[in-house]
């Protein structure tokens, strides 16, 4: 079996593999549009074939930012329709991805990027769903990547309807990040966000703080005089909101409300907050937002503002 990135020369003979399935929305026409962005590159985009020039059997789709030197996450695995059992599946899908983050590892990656699976909202309840995922599952866990986190995908749409300000918090802009260090250090005491508390763990509170500032401020691309503060009339810290964008919609990138006044819905006015601004500064389509599927505070806030869930991200990671 050989295993390799592709070249350009590829584009042809890979295309065919990337075929409808529950466990990916990508598509050969998303594929391509990506290609041509730069979040997609020949050498993030991994084969295997049982000869040199033969038919690709499996394809690896790996992302990541245009300007970035390693990829930040795998979107897809597809193995050809001629490999029908779910073992062989496995074996290759396995062979591809170790080979692929060995790689990785070697020019420079510290771990191997995370694998989003994009599921239908009710996946569990259909049979082809849940076996697609297993072969895919097993094959991550081999390759490195054996923790799962499930998340709920919500969507705002204009005809929604923006949700109305209550009135209760005062929201206004910040331009000191060391105010939002220090917000972003609070709200991960109890925090419900699976992927905040991982971190705050292996860094420590005040490292992860900083390290949230710099992202939203240095990776995403929403403007940072988008994010907002909120307080109460007689001027008390409640949370914090941070509208965003990234390379295909605008987002609800973090919010966040200290431990003390949680249990009081203000989650959904911040939640509304962000939806105003990015309905303002960016006509959306659509605005995205995730959260982990235990979090039902948050997955709660969603329902009650007008998003809507009907897709599931499952998240497969090194730890």
């Amino acid at each position: 079996m050989i295993v390799r990135p592709t070249a350009p020369s590829d584009l042809d003979r890979v295309l065919p593999l990337i075929v409808p399935d529950p466990a990916t929305g990508l598509t050969a026409d998303t594929y391509r549009t990506r290609l041509a962005d730069g979040e997609y590159r020949p050498d993030w985009t991994w084969v295997a074939e049982d000869a040199p020039g033969g038919a690709p059997l499996a394809l690896a789709v790996w992302w990541g930012d245009p300007d970035g030197d390693l990829p930040d996450a795998l979107d897809a695995v597809f193995v050809h329709d001629s490999v029908q059992s779910a073992a062989d599946r496995t074996d290759l899908a396995a062979q591809l991805l170790t080979a692929a983050h060995a790689a990785y590892a070697g020019a420079g990656a510290d771990a191997a990027p995370e694998y989003h699976l994009v599921l239908p909202g009710d996946w569990r309840d259909r049979p082809e769903a849940v076996a697609a995922v297993a072969w895919r599952r097993e094959a991550a866990r081999r390759a490195g990547l054996p923790a799962g986190l499930e998340r709920l995908r919500y969507e705002w749409t204009p005809p929604a309807g923006l949700p109305e300000p209550s009135g209760r918090l005062l929201l206004h802009p910040e331009p000191d990040d060391e105010v939002f260090v220090d917000l972003f250090r609070r709200v991960l005491v109890g925090t419900l966000d699976t992927d905040s508390r991982k971190e705050a763990e292996r860094l420590g509170a005040e490292a992860q703080a900083r390290a949230d500032v710099a992202f939203y401020r240095d990776t995403m691309l929403g403007d940072r005089s988008w994010w907002r503060i909120a307080r109460t009339p007689d001027g008390e810290p409640v949370g914090f909101g941070i509208p965003s964008r990234n390379h295909a919609f605008p987002v609800v990138g973090y919010l966040g409300v200290v431990p003390e006044h949680r249990g009081r819905r203000y989650g959904d006015d911040i939640l509304a907050e962000i939806t105003r601004i990015l309905a303002a500064e960016t006509a959306p389509e659509r605005v995205r937002a995730d959260t982990d599927l235990t979090n039902t505070p948050m997955a709660a806030a969603f329902d009650r503002l007008g998003y809507r869930n009907d897709t599931r991200r499952l998240v497969l990671s090194p730890h």
